[in-house]
């Protein structure tokens, strides 16, 4: 995936999952940050890989599993992405 691929992948999880959980999201250089009440993280686009950090507070750590899931599935089903 060449880096506007990854970028634009990038972008597009960030608006699905912004639509999904009510995220407000912007890109800084290489970087989307996202947060909401309860959630801040991360999304760097770098050649080839897309790294994603994500804080939840106490009250939303019961989304982890869906919001992991929501992240892989949509990485794997439109873009190929492989993880490690």
């Amino acid at each position: 995936m060449s880096r506007q691929e990854a970028q634009q992948a990038a972008d597009d999880l960030a608006r699905d999952l912004a639509e999904k959980f009510e995220i407000d999201y912007g890109w800084d250089g290489d970087h989307i940050h996202f947060d909401r009440p309860g959630v801040n993280g991360i999304i760097t686009v770098r050649e080839n890989e897309i790294r994603i950090k994500a804080d939840l507070g106490l009250m939303l750590i019961f989304l982890k599993p869906r919001i992991e899931h929501e992240i892989v599935d949509y990485l794997q089903s439109h873009f190929g992405c492989r993880f490690t």
